[in-house]
């Protein structure tokens, strides 16, 4: 038994020294880290967090976006000064050149007396500039949008080499204080989180549960929720181990690419996926916990748009881990099926049609579905399929909407923008600039000559369904 166990362990040991030969040739393989990569700006903590209101938040932004024109834009070798270089002063996706950097913190006000106010929260490695077009419908509404730049983004990718989910946390409670602090307690609260902003959003809504002091929601509204993600990131600890030596530094990062975006980083570090499976896993165990001693009543309802076709968060577990867990208190879940008319669809991998039938249980379920989908296989005309919480039988309602022949499913990045988006949308506003169309890209040539590769370029930006899912997002606010 003992010559097993030892046995066993040198084979561990083995399987271990060659994953970390094999993470170290992976990584010296691939393109050098930059400045943006290597240098981190000093930000404000959880604690330091807590304690600071929006106007010395916004200060410290102030700070630390300075610190980055002169630590990095002005820093840069002569290599670097190109038009491709989103740090590069002279580069016309230079955030700063803009009337308006979406980078940054911003709250939009309504017209007249607020009558509610919505805090809205981005995505991992994103910013602020995702969540305008649904801030605007909230002040339309005569409601104030506090949008708050999470720590580490807005700046440069190295700086997501050392923060912690917790971070994260503290600056959504900061941005929660500021709507409460403009409207009291009597007028409607909304939270409204995309991707990992969708775990923050949750998470703040059950802390809210056990604490008085933090300010209650009266509907969740989340986009591509980030509640579970891929087994590799619970893993990817181990794939920045060596990164320890400095002569490996390039394993602490998942992807380096050229940053050329000027409202969200391209390049990924391997503690972004940490911190977000930390965020998850935390997640899922208090929903979990709550769901077993049934205190999850408390919760307001929650309404959630989610594509089918998710190569970012798992979609099964936003079902399994949350939706069948929730009280009937009036959720509902909005899926964004595959394109079934689509002339790609004989190239569709093997069981993409049914991934919609496999990720719902059977009804009847505590909670709405609705399900945009193509009317039937030989048309693009859709439909939105509901069935109601209680019920097994399915409505279908007619949509003044088509799935364009050319998209074959939307994407994880793609439902909070409308096709009209100047930096995202296939359709981009004219009057506006932000240096670079990437949703009008259409990548035709040869290989090897873009800086980037042709799947970054083929994932759909934007939303065809954006009106409907505008128009469910209204109808939520009262």
């Amino acid at each position: 038994m003992v010559k097993i166990i030892r046995n066993l362990g040198l084979l561990l040991l083995g399987a271990f020294v060659l994953f970390l030969g094999l993470r170290i040739y992976e990584t010296e393989r691939g393109p050098d880290l930059e400045l943006w990569h290597t240098y981190t700006p000093d930000e404000l903590d959880r604690d330091e967090l807590d304690a600071a209101d929006w106007m010395a938040y916004l200060a410290a932004e102030d700070e630390v976006l300075a610190d980055i024109e002169i630590n990095v834009g002005g820093e840069l070798p002569a290599d670097e000064r190109i038009a491709a270089n989103r740090y590069f002063p002279g580069s016309p996706v230079h955030p700063a050149r803009f009337a308006t950097n979406w980078n940054r913190s911003y709250i939009l006000e309504p017209v007249g007396e607020a009558r509610g106010a919505a805090v809205l929260l981005h995505g991992l490695t994103d910013s602020p500039y995702s969540l305008r077009s649904l801030a605007r419908l909230y002040q339309d509404r005569g409601f104030v949008a506090v949008v708050i730049r999470l720590p580490a983004h807005g700046t440069v990718p190295g700086a997501l080499t050392e923060v912690e989910w917790e971070d994260w946390l503290a600056a959504a409670r900061l941005a929660l204080r500021e709507a409460r602090r403009r409207l009291g307690s009597d007028r409607p609260l909304h939270l409204v989180g995309y991707s990992n902003g969708g775990a923050l959003a949750v998470k703040l809504a059950l802390d809210a549960l056990d604490d008085e002091r933090l300010p209650r929601a009266e509907q969740i509204v989340l986009i591509s929720p980030m509640i579970g993600i891929t087994a590799f990131a619970r893993f990817a600890g181990l794939a920045a181990l060596p990164a320890f030596l400095p002569a490996f530094a390039k394993a602490a990062w998942l992807s380096v690419l050229p940053e050329f975006n000027p409202f969200k980083y391209n390049s990924f570090p391997v503690n972004g996926a940490h911190q977000a499976h930390r965020l998850t896993r935390d997640l899922q165990q208090q929903i979990a916990t709550r769901s077993r001693s049934g205190q999850l009543n408390g919760l307001p309802p929650i309404l959630t748009f989610q594509s089918v076709a998710d190569s970012t968060v798992n979609t099964q577990a936003l079902v399994s881990s949350l939706y069948d867990k929730l009280p009937a208190n009036g959720s509902e879940l909005v899926l964004f099926d595959i394109n079934r008319a689509a002339s790609l669809s004989p190239l569709l991998r093997r069981g993409a049609d049914e991934r919609l039938a496999r990720l719902l249980p059977p009804p009847p379920r505590s909670y709405r579905t609705t399900m945009i989908t193509n009317a039937d296989y030989r048309s693009a005309d859709m439909i939105a399929r509901a069935t109601a919480p209680g019920t097994t039988g399915e409505r279908d309602q007619p949509l003044a909407l088509t799935y364009p022949s050319d998209i074959f499913s939307l994407s994880h990045v793609a439902l909070p923008f409308p096709p009209s988006d100047p930096l995202y949308g296939f359709e981009p506003d004219q009057n506006e600039d932000f240096g670079i169309r990437l949703g009008t890209v259409a990548a035709r040539g040869e290989l090897g000559v873009l800086i980037i590769s042709l799947d970054t370029l083929m994932r759909i930006n934007a939303n065809p369904f954006f009106p409907d899912l505008r128009r469910r997002v209204a109808d939520v606010i009262p």
